[in-house]
């Protein structure tokens, strides 16, 4: 009983800890830099909220948007800079060898959902998939090839 005891207090202490790399933050609270990129990104979009991160040690921020319908996603550095960009697609919008990996790695599962991620000017596309009553998610490069980052 009490071996549960630990091991019920150490998830919960785990997933705290995971949750406090991500906290929501006002617009106000944000560098005057990462201010201004959030403005020219989201310019025609609806802003669903702000975040601030921390991944491997650096502090990133987040703009949640949608844009016609689709969500789109900015991490941005602390100088300004556009680090990463989500944007929900089409599947059938997709390059024909990122097509073919994901629709090889559902199987006879659902894709639900994809989104094209832009970083560092390459381009490469993760799909989130329903199979057997269970999600996961697949990261491929233009190219078709699976991603294991």
């Amino acid at each position: 009983m009490l071996k549960r005891a630990w091991i019920v207090g150490l998830a919960g202490l785990l997933a705290g800890w995971a949750s406090a790399s991500e906290q929501a933050v006002k617009m106000k609270d944000l560098p005057a830099p990462v201010q201004k990129t959030v403005q020219e990104q989201t310019r025609g979009a609806e802003l669903k909220g702000l975040s601030k991160e921390v991944e491997k040690g650096q502090t990133y921020y987040e703009a949640e948007t949608k844009v016609n319908g689709k969500s789109r996603d900015i991490l941005i550095d602390p100088s300004g800079a556009v680090v990463e960009v989500e944007e929900q697609v089409d599947l059938d919008s997709l390059p024909a060898p990122a097509l073919a990996a994901i629709e090889r790695y559902a199987g006879s599962g659902k894709i639900l959902l994809v989104e094209s991620v832009t970083k560092g000017g390459a381009v490469s596309y993760e799909a989130t998939v329903s199979k057997g009553g269970k999600k996961s998610e697949v990261a491929v490069s233009a190219g078709g090839v699976i991603r294991k980052d």
